[in-house]
């Protein structure tokens, strides 16, 4: 969807439609053109899987909300319930913070401004390690949540970034079209 030029801003559980073979994403109501110009509406996707910039207001930010919700999809089907379950926009952001660590100048100075501009002040906790929320899950699978549910969107990866991540070319087969391009211009390669 990224690389045709759209982003989805509401991914979850409940989007994803799941075959034998096959995964399609539904319900593209809040999708937007990736190249469409800010500002953007503040309600996009279920609170449970919105991305810190959104829940602080940000009327800029990227498909990186999408890499964020699939995080935390990822997360709640190696945990089998929702990693961040917040009951109101201020409750998300204290679940979040409970469990990655509050953001901080070095984590996403921008967030901080943001939360400055509607007077929010982060809690201060220090958060907890993924792996002893998903206990069954491997380092792998751990590293690419930790990677997608980063603070600062800039270093969450792309999804084909993340499709090349250890967790998919060690345990799953990524067909050739969903491939990250090299910047050869040729498709990476994954062996399975």
């Amino acid at each position: 969807m990224h690389q045709c030029g759209y982003f989805h801003r509401d991914l979850k559980p409940e989007n994803l439609l799941v075959s034998k073979d096959a995964i399609k994403i539904a319900d593209l109501g809040l999708a937007r053109e990736i190249a469409s110009s800010p500002p953007y509406t503040e309600y996009v996707s279920t609170r449970w899987y919105r991305a810190p910039e959104v829940l602080l207001q940000s009327y800029v930010y990227t498909s990186k909300v999408d890499m964020w919700a699939m995080g935390a999809i990822l997360a709640e089907l190696l945990s089998l319930r929702p990693l961040f379950p917040g009951a109101s926009e201020a409750d998300e952001i204290y679940k979040i913070c409970s469990v990655i660590g509050s953001s901080t100048e070095e984590t996403w100075v921008e967030g901080l401004n943001l939360a400055s501009v509607i007077s929010y002040q982060f809690p201060q906790l220090p958060g907890v390690h993924l792996s002893s929320l998903m206990p069954y899950a491997s380092a792998e699978a751990v590293n690419l949540v930790e990677r997608l549910c980063s603070w600062d969107p800039n270093n969450r990866p792309t999804a084909g970034e993340a499709l090349q991540h250890p967790f998919f070319q060690s345990c799953y087969y990524v067909p050739p079209s969903l491939r990250a391009k090299t910047s050869a211009g040729q498709r990476g390669s994954l062996e399975h």
